[in-house]
């Protein structure tokens, strides 16, 4: 394609698929999640943030629009459009849908492929501005033989001229929406990829370079690949503390970890005085070299006055996820003659693994007491400890 004009660019998401290889799950595989986070949010959030991409288009399963709406929060997306029967019905779902805005370009991803990169999705559009229809490729490197329907080799192929190929491909909008449409007329339903219905349509296609990184999660195997990979991406790992005492005053319980604890006392502070939730949230902001609470939330503004604070928890529990990372533990003791912490313990847990987002799996909560020394021994308060272990991206600062 020749340049001249800054052309408008589109990608379509192709999220339609019920994904039956990738094990037993009653969620389509496209809305697990790889590495903490649904895998279309992951897919969408790489095409939502593409400075040259003006249009995204997803197409979905008619019966998943409450999960998609839940993956796409935030971006700035066309409407999800529903797909057919097979993913060649639901590309051109996906294209009917965009031609009232007349891209120049338009990019095909496979939701299933959340490990793209910026990088790649610059390649697809420069490629298919050059020559109107190009596709990401790697070189074989196994060698690949042709076998028959009983497993008997009968040719070994030169694997010199083999190309694994990926998603996303790229190809000019209207060539691309015209070839659809004549298949339909054709009846046929069988191509595999969109490169194999340009091929048939007589249009050349070309390749440009892959990422071996960009795995299409297909089976079992590849969800356990594909968490390994997101845990080499989270390398850095960092580690905060936190400590937070309250003195008791008078009332009727105490909020600990986020639940009421019917109490002879309650503590005293600016907040709710959560001491565990207070001292995790320093944790976390350690983890993060981020400051303290006290400098987010100052105990001489008002508005913070009483306030609950799961809302303290969240807010450094969401500064994590700005930084592209992952709670990996929160370890949490409490230190106090009373109330007894045992019968509550679950309940807390539960709380904290709520308001972090995280498993239960990842929440400790141990109580312990000061053998009567001390404030906490003489029952005038409560003391917390907490360890946060985070996953940053390398580079991270």
């Amino acid at each position: 394609m020749a340049s001249g004009p800054r052309e408008k660019v589109a990608a379509i998401i192709v999220a339609a698929g019920r994904g039956t290889r990738a094990g037993a799950s009653d969620v389509p595989k496209q809305f697990r999640a790889v590495g903490g986070e649904v895998m279309l949010r992951r897919t969408l959030a790489l095409f939502a943030g593409a400075r040259e991409l003006e249009l995204v288009q997803t197409v979905i399963h008619a019966d998943d629009d409450a999960r998609y709406h839940a993956a796409a929060k935030g971006f700035d997306l066309l409407p999800p459009v529903h797909g057919g029967a097979t993913r060649q019905a639901s590309v051109r779902a996906g294209l009917e849908a965009l031609a009232a805005h007349a891209p120049d370009i338009v990019l095909i991803h496979d939701a299933a492929r959340p490990f793209a990169t910026a990088a790649l999705v610059a390649r697809a559009i420069d490629a298919a501005r050059q020559t109107g229809a190009a596709i990401p490729a790697l070189a074989v490197t196994d060698t690949i033989k042709r076998v028959d329907e009983g497993g008997h080799v009968g040719e070994t192929l030169e694997r010199a001229m083999l190309r694994a190929v990926q998603t996303p491909q790229a190809f000019a909008f209207q060539p691309l929406l015209a070839a659809h449409r004549n298949a339909l007329r054709e009846r046929r339903d069988d191509f595999t990829d969109d490169a194999a219905l340009a091929e048939w349509a007589g249009m050349t296609v070309t390749t440009f370079a892959g990422e071996p990184g960009n795995i299409k999660i297909t089976n079992p195997e590849d969800f356990m690949r594909a968490e390994a990979m997101t845990m080499d991406q989270l390398g850095d790992i960092r580690t905060g503390t936190g400590i937070d005492v309250h003195a008791f005053s008078l009332g009727d319980h105490v909020i600990l970890g986020g639940i009421s604890i019917p109490h002879s006392e309650s503590l005293r502070g600016h907040s709710d005085a959560d001491v565990a939730l207070h001292a995790l949230t320093d944790a976390l902001l350690g983890a993060l070299a981020n400051g303290d609470i006290g400098s987010h939330f100052p105990p001489s503004d008002e508005q913070w006055r009483n306030a609950s604070s799961d809302r303290f928890l969240k807010f450094a529990v969401d500064q994590v996820a700005v930084r592209g990372g992952r709670i990996a533990h929160l370890d949490l003791t409490i230190v106090c003659e009373a109330p007894k912490i045992g019968p509550h313990r679950d309940a807390m847990r539960e709380s904290i693994a709520r308001i972090a987002g995280i498993d239960i799996g990842r929440v400790a909560v141990k109580a312990t007491t000061s053998e009567r020394l001390g404030f906490t021994g003489r029952g005038e308060g409560i003391a917390a400890y907490a360890t946060a272990t985070v996953r940053l991206p390398w580079g991270e600062t």
